[in-house]
């Protein structure tokens, strides 16, 4: 699968773009702000019908202007398929597939498996637990519909139940039957979402781990740590004893909406104990491992985006990085640099198809 050419509109700072591109590796490069990422962003919204960089829809629109779209032409399974997203302010974004509107956005996802390392995956490392519950939630559901779909029950349900805790507050009420029925609920989905997520990093760690040790020579040793309440207690019992403390917070304070994954490096936090290029080879290893995982569940090469990793990486780290997309394993890579004499050299030595695009 690749994807074969591009088209922006009105899309972040870009008027009106296209490209036609190689099969292999295609190359963005050009001075910061010049719109390098926006591109690799662009390619993130037709595989995931969302920015990987700005949550906020209406945000991608281009300043002075009315809507955005984003059009591309991919190859996959010796079939042509078009994917449209664009969005129209004041209304609701549309994701077509060769000119149908998807009800669902969630429909779509896994259709093109898409994996992106850049500076911004720093935030699995400084921000909360929730990015981190993102990242596993989203390597499962690019993989199996039925667990997002239960994922997006559950995130559901929690709110019913919020707005329910925060109803008895407000009007100094406590209906123990009416919350029942939503912790039976969540019983079960917080089940089977932990059992998923438990499989997975069972799976997934030894991947991750092996990128590591090649990345790194061996050099360091680091380990992911799955932390969920639900290896002591089911999420009923969690819910039944913590009742007093959800009412005084006026929200649910248990459960797997707080699992966490812990990034670790000789068993501490990497956030505090790591350097910036320990970090960095720690979440190159871990996109890296999400693209193996991908792939060899899915039977598909997703396509890889590497936005501006070159930075603060040592040669010897760049050259491990380059040595494992040139093996087959890897299929269509797009890269961003700020510099384009750095960036023709080491796709030259990959002895791969390219193009470069001077921004």
């Amino acid at each position: 699968m690749f994807l074969k050419r591009i088209s922006l509109l009105n899309y972040k700072n870009f008027s009106e773009i296209a490209f036609e591109l190689d099969t292999k590796i295609n190359c963005f490069v050009g001075k910061n702000g010049i719109g390098k990422t926006n591109i690799l962003d662009a390619i993130y919204h037709l595989a995931n019908g969302k920015s990987y960089f700005n949550p906020l829809a209406v945000q991608n629109i281009k300043h002075g202007e009315e809507f955005f779209v984003v059009d591309g032409e991919f190859e996959k399974n010796e079939r042509t398929e078009q994917i449209l997203c664009s969005l129209k302010k004041g209304q609701k974004k549309i994701l077509k597939r060769n000119g149908k509107v998807y009800e669902k956005f969630s429909d779509h996802i896994g259709f093109i498996p898409l994996v992106i390392i850049s500076p911004a995956d720093s935030n699995l490392i400084i921000e909360g637990s929730e990015t981190r519950r993102k990242f596993i939630d989203t390597v499962i559901s690019q993989l199996d519909s039925s667990y997002l779909q239960q994922l997006i029950q559950y995130q559901k349900i929690i709110s019913q139940r919020n707005a329910l805790l925060k109803y008895f507050a407000l009007n100094h009420v406590f209906e123990t039957d009416t919350l029942s029925i939503y912790n039976e609920q969540l019983n079960t989905l917080g089940q089977f979402i932990f059992e998923k997520r438990k499989k997975f990093l069972i799976d997934f760690i030894p991947i991750f781990n092996n990128y590591h040790r090649e990345i790194t020579n061996s050099a360091e040793t680091v380990q992911l740590v799955y932390q969920s309440d639900l290896f002591e207690k089911d999420t009923l019992t969690l819910l039944e004893e913590n009742i007093s403390k959800d009412r005084a917070l006026h929200y649910t304070s248990v459960g797997v909406h707080k699992d966490d994954l812990s990034f670790e490096i000789d068993n501490y936090p990497i956030k505090k104990f790591g350097s910036q290029g320990q970090q960095k080879s720690f979440l190159i290893a871990l996109k890296l491992a999400q693209f193996d995982f991908v792939k060899k569940q899915s039977g598909e090469k997703p396509i890889l985006l590497f936005d501006d990793i070159f930075d603060k990486l040592d040669e010897f780290r760049v050259s491990k990085i380059i040595e494992m997309v040139n093996n087959e394993e890897f299929g269509q890579l797009f890269i961003s640099d700020t510099h384009p004499e750095r960036t023709e050299n080491i796709v030259k030595t990959t002895h791969q198809t390219y193009k470069i695009f001077n921004l």
